[in-house]
């Protein structure tokens, strides 16, 4: 437990865009560790998808039931999706039964050829294999600009299953709840939820260590809500975000929740003087400038929360 006890106290200072691949000698940006009993995290950079960490700048997860493994994220290559199997069957002799991917990008997604091929059945909310389809191809494009040599392999395959707002899968003595809590940060926004360890593979809906990125299309008012109405309430003891370490709820909650509502706080009072878009690039995020990714999303974010405000 000591060593989970160091990974919750995992803060904005652990992170940084900054810091060198942790596991030279695999694809994957850092080898998986133990979270929980059974439950392993392949912690991904906190830094935007580079040739350096081979678009390894997710959370890939998994969970040894007794009965097989579930795996959370197919990762955003063949060959990442590869190097995490490799780590599974270090840890455990049992088959990988199910993939679950969190959302529709293409760092949760373009492994699914590779796990396809193992006859891995691949799970993904209806609207995030939506969104894949509508994007896979230039997801595809850009990971062989950036991954180059390790981008090879990688095909574009779907998920093989769908669900709408929860599916509940029962394997050995270990009971997941895959859930769409509702909007957050991405259509199909999924979080596997295994209620006998409070544990939460929560996916994009949470971020603590990187600044949320907020795409057009967004609606931080329903994330803000699915948050407060259906997060909360599960009050999930352990959680392992999308992006970053291994925490808690309320490092999440302050660096998710308590952003979307300071950034609106600042919109909207632009909005009350009159201020235009030009402007909105400029309200005060500073509070925030500590987080990896500030410098790439946080005008960005100002600007798309803007448009989404200002015919509220």
């Amino acid at each position: 437990m000591r060593a989970l006890a160091l990974l919750l106290l995992a803060s904005p200072a652990f992170a940084s865009e900054d810091i060198a691949d942790q596991y030279p000698q695999s694809v994957l940006y850092s080898k998986p560790v133990e979270v929980i009993p059974h439950v392993f995290a392949a912690i991904g950079a906190t830094a935007p998808p580079t040739y350096e960490n081979a678009g390894h700048n997710n959370n890939l997860s998994f969970v040894v039931t007794g009965e097989g493994v579930v795996v959370v994220n197919s990762g955003a290559s063949w060959k990442l999706a590869e190097a995490l199997h490799a780590e599974i069957r270090a840890v455990t002799d049992q088959p990988v039964k199910l993939v679950i991917v969190e959302n529709g990008q293409g760092h949760a997604m373009l492994g699914n050829g590779y796990w396809a091929a193992q006859g891995v059945p691949i799970l993904a909310h209806k609207e995030a294999a939506a969104e894949f389809a509508d994007g896979a191809a230039q997801d595809l494009a850009a990971l062989h600009r950036y991954a180059r040599e390790n981008a090879a392999g990688t095909v574009i395959a779907p998920p093989t299953k769908t669900f709408t707002d929860r599916k509940v899968i029962t394997l050995g003595d270990v009971t997941l709840e895959v859930l769409h809590l509702g909007p957050a940060h991405s259509p199909g926004d999924t979080q596997v939820w295994i209620p006998q360890w409070s544990m939460m593979i929560a996916g994009d809906i949470a971020f603590h260590e990187r600044m949320p990125p907020i795409f057009e299309g967004t609606c931080t008012a329903c994330w803000i809500e699915t948050w407060d109405t259906a997060l909360v309430p599960l009050a999930p003891t352990w959680l392992i975000p999308g992006h970053g370490h291994p925490t808690n709820l309320a490092q999440v909650q302050r660096y998710t929740r308590d952003y979307l509502l300071d950034l609106r706080a600042k919109i909207g009072a632009h909005l009350d003087q009159g201020g235009d878009l030009a402007g909105a690039y400029y309200v005060d995020q500073s509070r925030w400038s500590h987080l990896d990714t500030f410098e790439e999303l946080a005008t960005r974010n100002a600007g798309v929360v803007f448009a989404e405000m200002e015919f509220e």
